[in-house]
Parts: C-alpha cells; structure tokens; sequence
C-alpha cells in the first residue's frame, strides 16, 4: 500500500476521513549525520583510537569480579573475592597481600572496558560518518548509532 491508496483500498471516503498524499524525501545529506560535528577529521579519530590502542597496551594485569575490605570486626573472611563463573556467584577468600594485588587488577579492567567502549563508540562514529550508506527518511539518533 503507497500512502496516496488509503481510500481506494477501502473503496470510498469513510465520513470526515479523505484519501491523504504523503511524499518521503530523503533528509540526510550524504555521508552525513545530524548528530556529528562538521569538524570532524578521519586523521584526528585515527589518532584518537591508537592513543586509546597504547593505553590498553599498558593496562597490567586484570581481573574481573570485585573484593571487599571488611575490616577486623567482619565475621569470616575481612578480605573476600567475588565473580560469577559459569552462571553463578563464586566467593574466595583473600590474605590482605592478595586483596591489594586482585583490587589493582580489578580496577585495570574496569579502565580496559572504559577505554574499549570509547573505541567502540570512535569506530561507529567512524563508520557512519565516512563509509557510504543507504538512504534514509529520516537521521538516525545518537543512540541507534551506538554513540551514547
């Protein structure tokens, strides 16, 4: 059904109800989205994704999972380490030694996923602004595009 043959498919007029024309015209211009900076330069994200490469190259050892500090009046272990694995919630022990190590590992993945998430929204922003697309009715959003 094309917009102009809403009457026709019900045969006639229905009361205050009239056959309505509607024309799609393509809102985007080119490449372009409305959500993108006119100043943005391949060069500039070029360099922003490998400086965000080096900084993962440099992120130590990781771990997921979280630990505690309890303290000395915490009944059982002061020191406890928590993940899921394999769909459930695992809970280790630590010596204060290990606690120390595992909360440094444990905040370098969480700086890793940080910084994957930035080159992840630098590809797509990337992606949608340099490499040809199909036409649109309408500009996709930020969210759609994977840049919020």
């Amino acid at each position: 059904m094309h917009g102009g043959e809403l009457g026709a498919e019900f045969g006639e007029e229905l009361g205050d109800w009239h056959e309505r024309r509607y024309i799609y015209a393509r809102l985007d211009k080119a490449a372009r989205v409305f959500c993108m900076e006119s100043d943005f330069s391949l060069e500039s994200a070029r360099a922003d994704y490998a400086r965000l490469a080096q900084k993962l190259s440099q992120a130590g050892w990781i771990s997921e999972g979280s630990v505690q500090n309890r303290g000395p009046a915490a009944d059982g272990s002061h020191y406890p380490w928590t993940r899921k694995l394999r769909g459930k919630t695992v809970t280790v022990a630590l010596s204060k030694e290990q606690y120390e190590w595992l909360k440094q590992a444990i905040d370098n993945w969480r700086e890793m996923q940080k910084t994957i998430k930035e080159m992840q929204r630098l590809s797509h922003r990337v992606l949608f602004t340099t490499v040809p697309h199909p036409a649109r009715r309408k500009s996709l959003s930020r969210r759609a595009l994977g840049l919020i």
